[in-house]
């Protein structure tokens, strides 16, 4: 028997609460020129050669003792503009982004590694858990956590990548542990793989300073300095609780599909989300959807398994996809009740990026009259960290028009 209407919207509710996602899949680069390709008899047809997407793999590397606590609220704030400035690139670049937190021998933890991904809601649902505290002795572990950043960072072997650590903190290494690799020796290996190493001193500390210039100084990176606060630029704007209220709604559009343990991972992602919702203030969610707006926010929006724009961009059949490989509340409808459901989600998607689209405008306009004074953005975090991305990057044919989006 025939699935009723009323069926198929119940699951169109059950699915939104099983995701969080965003609009149909925006093209990554431009293909190159057609090859021509003789068939037999003469006849010649065209292909288009696959053309490699730019790669932006960028580490932090910070500090999270008790002195900290300032930058770290302001990574968390602007962890999303940040990434969007770095995917405002032309070719539009693939963002990979890691973290490793540390501390010292002693406290809680001397580092804590979370490896390179596109997933940037899993990377601030980490974020938000970390707090400033330990330390209060000097200097703090920073050898080991370099040596984790080259060594335990699943960097890729593209030597077209743009490879980047950024070293955030306030405090000197210890160069009096036993059994620990001196940062020099890291910063060789660093090299090798092609990995440009920065460097952002939090306060004035003269040791500091001396020891993150010659860190950048060995490995052709630049070193800045901001106040203890991260030097922030906050502005909240009248389009935020808008933008993150569509942003929400475009999460819902999203369908997860795979075998089980797919769709277990997945939905850690999904959780990750409505971490954002319920935590990050409106300004912080509507950074999130300017970046899940951009060419390059693909990865955190789809991650690998989405069926709403796989099947929209023809990559997938839904009628080949088997069942057990559904949500289970699509497994209940019919072919064409599912059909229906996705073309629905689609069309509401594309809706709702369009006007998420022309509010993020809006906003980036506000923020542009708010801040008259372009040294207060150039002397932030986010101006500091964009100026060598931009700097950098162009080495791997990475080219930015503008500064940073905040």
């Amino acid at each position: 028997m025939k699935t009723s209407l009323k069926t198929v919207l119940f699951a169109s509710v059950l699915l939104a609460g099983t995701a969080a996602a965003v609009g149909l899949h925006p093209q990554w680069s431009k293909p190159a020129d057609p090859l021509p390709i003789t068939k037999p008899g003469g006849t010649q047809s065209t292909v288009v050669p696959a053309v490699a997407t730019p790669k932006i793999e960028v580490v932090f590397v910070l500090d999270t003792t008790g002195s900290m606590g300032g930058l770290i609220d302001a990574a968390k704030n602007n962890i999303w503009s940040i990434a969007t400035s770095m995917a405002s690139a032309k070719p539009t670049p693939e963002i990979r982004l890691g973290l490793v937190a540390y501390r010292d021998r002693g406290d809680a933890y001397v580092t804590k590694v979370l490896d390179l991904s596109g997933d940037m809601d899993s990377m601030y649902a980490a974020l938000m858990d970390f707090r400033a505290d330990g330390g209060g002795d000097g200097p703090e572990s920073v050898n080991q956590a370099l040596h984790d950043a080259v060594h335990r960072i699943g960097w890729s072997q593209d030597s077209n990548s743009y490879k980047v650590i950024f070293l955030v903190g306030d405090a000197a290494p210890h160069m009096d542990y036993a059994n620990d690799v001196p940062y020099p020796e890291t910063l060789k290996i660093a090299a090798q793989k092609g990995i440009i190493v920065n460097c952002i001193q939090a306060g004035a500390e003269s040791d500091t300073r001396q020891v993150w210039q010659h860190i950048a100084s060995l490995n052709q990176g630049r070193y800045f300095q901001v106040e203890q606060s991260g030097s922030a630029v906050a502005v909240t704007t009248p389009y935020d609780d808008k933008i993150a209220a569509l942003s929400k709604q475009l999460d819902e559009t999203r369908v997860f599909y795979g075998d089980a343990d797919t769709r277990r991972a997945l939905e850690k992602k999904t959780e990750a989300a409505k971490k954002v919702y319920a935590a990050a203030p409106a300004a912080v969610q509507a950074k999130r959807a300017e970046f899940n707006a951009s060419a390059a926010g693909a990865d955190n929006l789809f991650a690998d398994s989405e069926l709403v724009d796989d099947v929209a961009s023809g990559r997938v059949k839904l009628e080949e996809v088997d069942k057990a490989r559904l949500p289970e509340p699509l497994q209940r409808l019919s072919k064409d009740e599912q059909a229906s459901l996705i073309t629905a989600k689609a069309g509401q998607r594309k809706q709702l990026q369009a006007e998420i689209a022309q509010l993020g405008r809006q906003r980036q306009d506000y923020i542009g009259k708010e801040l008259t004074e372009k040294k207060q953005v150039e002397e932030s975090l986010d101006g500091k960290i964009h100026s060598a991305v931009r700097e950098q990057a162009k080495a791997k044919g990475l080219i930015y028009d503008s500064g940073p989006t905040l």
